[in-house]
């Protein structure tokens, strides 16, 4: 560790201020304490006033004020649930390790900025972030079905993809600048008075958590997003979907199903990559597919950079079809190939042959 880094960790290590960051996690675990930062912030903020009051009572000591607070405190989450919830026990084990951090009146104030500043303004901006992407990829998509018709629907997944990260993206920022900004301004007006660093422990306090609460949302929004554009093709071509076959229970993952004229089915997977799913679509063999009359599976690749000869050989001859981009590498070279060309398809394609094999 160099100087500079050894210097701003002793700093932080001996100023009160850290708590605010600590205070806020307690507030918002969930397995530890019950999570009672997102379920009872109306309680926090009566219970952060009232600290705010005994702090700058002129008529009581320094150590009359702690003692107060630590008995507010201590009182107020223990109230909160009834006996015989588990919730109860949780709040007890909060109150207890909290108390045990109120030592000086500025870990009075950390506790009531982690609260005030923190925890009840970050729970309303996090509502605010997008959980899916679908809302910033849906219009852009019909403009582009729109203008350049079925044949651009590489173009339309594509877009998809990085119109749905960038503009939640966008969103998240905005709204980490805008809360910064109102923390920033409040502390201003904070006593007691501290200095610059002491300021930036808790502007990075607040940050930090953010972060880690977006990254929640993040992972759960790229879970859905191309799944999603497979729900809008159908709704924007007026495609009839259907529920997967009856008591088929093999571990492929499939976004949408369609019937064909012929009354088999065709199942629809919409993914980045094959990495992820690579275990599984293997493990359904053409016997399978027979046996619940599903004629194939087809798959939407966006990145098809790792899918090798060997894969698109093996699950291609388990009547599984992908959709590539026919500008990429890949496309080109499997799509010319004796053993590979079955197996791929043009993604301009893709729209046409779902009406072919739904009306003929």
């Amino acid at each position: 560790m160099d100087i500079e880094a050894s210097d701003t960790a002793r700093t932080i290590t001996d100023s009160p201020w850290k708590n605010t960051y600590w205070f806020a996690r307690m507030l918002l675990s969930g397995d530890r304490y019950g999570a009672i930062g997102k379920s009872k912030e109306h309680q926090l903020i009566e219970l952060a006033n009232r600290l705010e009051v005994v702090s700058i009572q002129n008529s009581l000591s320094l150590q009359d004020k702690i003692a107060v607070c630590k008995k507010t405190l201590t009182k107020t989450l223990s109230e909160l649930f009834k006996p015989n919830v588990k919730s109860y026990a949780l709040s007890l084990d909060l109150a207890n390790d909290i108390e045990c951090e109120l030592n000086s009146l500025e870990d009075v104030v950390a506790f009531v900025v982690a609260v005030k500043y923190i925890v009840v303004p970050m729970n309303t901006a996090i509502s605010l972030v997008p959980s899916s992407d679908k809302d910033f990829c849906c219009e852009t998509a019909k403009y582009i079905l729109d203008s350049l018709g079925e044949t651009s629907i590489g173009r339309v997944i594509n877009t998809w993809d990085n119109l749905g990260v960038r503009g939640c993206l966008d969103i998240e920022r905005s709204i980490v600048v805008t809360e910064f900004t109102k923390l920033r301004n409040n502390l201003k007006s904070l006593s007691p008075a501290r200095s610059e660093s002491e300021d930036n422990i808790i502007l990075t306090a607040f940050v930090q958590e953010f972060e880690r609460r977006l990254a929640q949302k993040r992972k759960n929004r790229a879970g859905n997003s191309l799944e999603d554009i497979s729900t809008f093709l159908f709704d924007y071509y007026k495609f009839t979907s259907h529920p997967k076959p009856d008591h088929f229970q093999t571990d492929i993952e499939v976004d949408k199903w369609f019937k064909c004229k012929d009354g088999w089915t065709i199942g629809i997977s919409c993914k980045r990559t094959l990495r992820e799913r690579w275990k599984q679509v293997s493990s359904a063999d053409s016997h399978a597919l027979s046996r619940y009359k599903i004629k194939e599976i087809w798959h939407l690749i966006t990145y098809d950079k790792d899918l090798s000869d060997d894969k698109l050989t093996m699950l291609g001859q388990q009547r599984q079809i992908f959709y590539l981009d026919e500008n990429t590498d890949r496309y080109k070279s499997a799509s010319t190939h004796i053993g590979m060309r079955s197996y791929v398809r043009p993604l301009s394609r893709f729209v046409s042959d779902i009406r072919r094999e739904q009306m003929g």
